[in-house]
């Protein structure tokens, strides 16, 4: 069969059939990036799926809809490749209308790399998956033209991967490009590493989130640079995900770099499982909005954190409130640290508990406060930060003054800011060095501002 590369012979036994590969050149696809390849590059990977083996993509551009990937199949894009999502909603795999389960809490709008229920999938490879987040994010000089502000978005934007229930998951050395909506997508995954990817997307996009790992166990992500709009790495536990696949832990985060106008490493905010067992070590972040957050909102507990050997620096962004014009907010405001336990607007929901959170060997130039708020029905229990090494000195137009604990009842209001708020936490530690610079001596006068806490201890 002229459609199969063998690096060994066909004998029959398997171990050798996986080395196949199968070149999408073979079933008709065009690097052209004009011509649609998709029923070429499904062909192949379903030839490749009775086998196994690699589903080769060689340079050039190609032009595709929505994929289904299957077990014991790699998706190998070479130096050079692009693999381009077309962005009409009838190509897009409309994952949501095939979930097993109650629905998708608003997860709907179809995605361009899709598995489920497989296992042994790779991704992998030098060449790059377009999202064309481009062609649906728009300015619409929302702040004066400041342009700090969110796009806007218009039209039909996909995910550019769901990827459901699949055990042994691998994605390396590829290049994720300009997402329209979540960029890699991973719910209730097991047995996961993502190794060596770069995430590439505009830093202004709404929902362009860079790696979610959802109700998924056992995860390594490390060697990674992720540059979003949204939350560079969210680690969550999302309602129909939990009821499916249990709760989300044991997830190794390490040797990264991320930027972003929301958080660097998030975990929450949806929260309806539990999160335990996440590790975040020997990471830059760089002008991000907050750098790591912790969020406790519908009920799941969020436990046993160890977050270290963190640099680089938080920023605020514009309000994006603009009078008269009503433009979206990022959310955060420079904040370092930030960890919350509070009510959703209009839910009767009461947040599990955080607790158990280790971080030491912190250093951050940042603009707003090391945020802690739980509540009295939800305090934040057992935190210790040890050999922080914060500065707080501007780094943008805006200057501290409010506290940003959006989604929330408490929303986005007015506040001192000193360089540690805690609100209702039992047991808090904060060690090392916490400075501020002269540029914002005259906002930042307090070191610590605490509000029903109990055994807490800032080393002055």
């Amino acid at each position: 069969d002229r459609r199969c590369a063998c690096k060994g012979k066909q004998t029959g036994d398997r171990k050798e059939r996986q080395n196949m590969d199968y070149n999408i050149l073979d079933y008709g696809a065009v690097g052209d990036g004009v011509k649609k390849c998709t029923e070429a590059i499904q062909a192949a990977v379903d030839a490749c799926s009775k086998t196994g083996g690699r589903v080769v993509v060689p340079a050039g551009k190609y032009l595709s809809g929505g994929i289904r990937l299957r077990s014991d199949v790699e998706l190998h894009l070479e130096n050079g490749a692009e693999l381009i999502s077309t962005l009409e909603k009838e190509d897009m795999i409309d994952f949501a209308s095939e979930f097993e389960g109650e629905g998708m809490d608003g997860m709907d709008g179809g995605c361009f790399l899709f598995a489920r229920h497989e296992k042994n999938i790779i991704i992998s490879g030098y060449g790059k998956i377009d999202g064309r987040g481009r062609e649906v994010f728009y300015d619409g000089d929302v702040d004066n033209g400041f342009h700090e502000c969110p796009l806007f978005v218009k039209g039909f934007r996909p995910r550019t991967t769901y990827l459901e229930d699949v055990e042994n998951l691998t994605v390396r050395d590829i290049t994720f490009y300009d997402a329209a909506f979540w960029t890699l997508h991973m719910a209730g995954c097991r047995n996961v590493m993502v190794d060596g990817i770069r995430i590439l997307n505009d830093d202004r996009g709404p929902n362009n989130d860079g790696i979610d790992p959802d109700c998924c166990k056992n995860v390594v992500i490390r060697g990674c640079i992720i540059e979003a709009g949204d939350d560079a790495i969210v680690v969550k536990a999302t309602g129909p995900m939990h009821e499916k696949y249990g709760d989300c832990e044991n997830i190794v985060i390490q040797g990264c770099t991320m930027h972003s106008r929301d958080s660097a490493l998030k975990i929450g905010t949806e929260t309806w499982g539990n999160i335990r067992n996440i590790i975040l070590s020997d990471c830059v972040v760089w002008d991000c909005s907050r750098g790591v957050s912790i969020w406790s909102r519908d009920g799941g507990t969020i436990s046993d954190i160890t977050i270290h050997h963190v640099t680089g620096n938080t920023r605020r962004y514009a309000d994006g409130v603009i009078p008269g014009q009503g433009a979206p907010r990022w959310w955060g405001k420079g904040e370092p640290v930030f960890l919350s336990s509070t009510k959703r607007r209009g839910s009767d929901r009461i947040p599990g508990k955080i607790s158990g959170v280790v971080m030491d060997h912190i250093h951050l130039r940042s603009e707003s406060c090391i945020f802690l708020g739980g509540e009295d029905y939800a305090p934040i229990e057992d935190i210790h930060l040890e050999n922080m090494d914060i500065l707080w000195i501007q780094q943008s137009p805006h200057l501290p003054g409010v506290f940003d604990e959006q989604p929330s009842e408490r929303d986005v209001y007015a506040h001192e800011i000193p360089c540690v708020y805690a609100r209702s936490v039992n047991g808090l530690t904060v060690s090392g060095r916490l400075r501020v610079d002269d540029s914002l001596s005259d906002v930042i006068q307090k070191k610590q501002i605490l509000e029903n806490c109990e055994d807490a201890e800032i080393e002055e």
